[in-house]
Order: C-alpha cells, then sequence, then structure tokens
C-alpha cells in the first residue's frame, strides 16, 4: 500500500507507518550512533501501533482517549528520531519526505481524535 496510497481507516494507515518505518531502517546504515536512533524508533514506532490496536479494543472513552494519548506521544516520539535521522545521514533525505510527512500527519489526527473524543464526554 505505502504511503502514496494512505488509507482512510486510523488504524491501517499507522499500521502501514510501522511497517514502512521498518523497511526503511533495514536502509540506514549501522553506525555507532545510528544503531541506538534505530533501537529507539523501532521502540517507538512499534508502540504507536501496539497502542492503536489497544485502543481500537477498549471498552469506554476514557481507556480510548488514555491509549491515543500514548500513541501521539510514540509518534511525536517517532517523528523525532526521524528528524534526528534525516540530518545526520543527508544520503537518505530524499528517502524520508514521504516517511516525515506521514508522521507529521498521524500526529495531528490523532491529536484530532483525542480532542473529538474528549468532547464527546
Amino acid at each position: 500500500m505505502g504511503i502514496k496510497n494512505k488509507p482512510w481507516d486510523i488504524h491501517e494507515r499507522i499500521y502501514q507507518f510501522v511497517i514502512d518505518v521498518l523497511k526503511f531502517l533495514k536502509k540506514v546504515p549501522r553506525t555507532p550512533e545510528n544503531l541506538i536512533i534505530i533501537q529507539q524508533l523501532t521502540k517507538s514506532v512499534t508502540s504507536m501501533g501496539a497502542n492503536d490496536q489497544e485502543a481500537d479494543g477498549t471498552d469506554s472513552a476514557r481507556d480510548f482517549v488514555s491509549k491515543y494519548a500514548i500513541v501521539r506521544k510514540e509518534g511525536k516520539e517517532s517523528n523525532y528520531w526521524l528528524r534526528v535521522i534525516f540530518d545526520t545521514n543527508i544520503d537518505l533525505q530524499t528517502l524520508m519526505n514521504d516517511l516525515r510527512q506521514e508522521g507529521k500527519e498521524i500526529v495531528k489526527i490523532v491529536s484530532t481524535i483525542i480532542l473529538n473524543t474528549k468532547r464527546k464526554k
């Protein structure tokens, strides 16, 4: 599916973002600095996906908001690590533009979902 054919379902969109980031990380040079960043980004992006799935299975709006707050937090962290890779690996920058944009869009969408859910309470 990839970033260019974005699904409307946020769960599918987050899942695809996780997969795209993990595929991208295979292209990052294995320098000592990058290895740390790769590990951090792997943890934060996979946590996004896992918490999105947990949110989808919650029984209450409060629990849903709690899980989606974690998705947003991990999304922001993932975007931070993508920015670090972008700024320290010049050769990868053209590969990263769509990925970085998708990360930002997902965080905005998740933030809106949280806000709308809180308003409905």
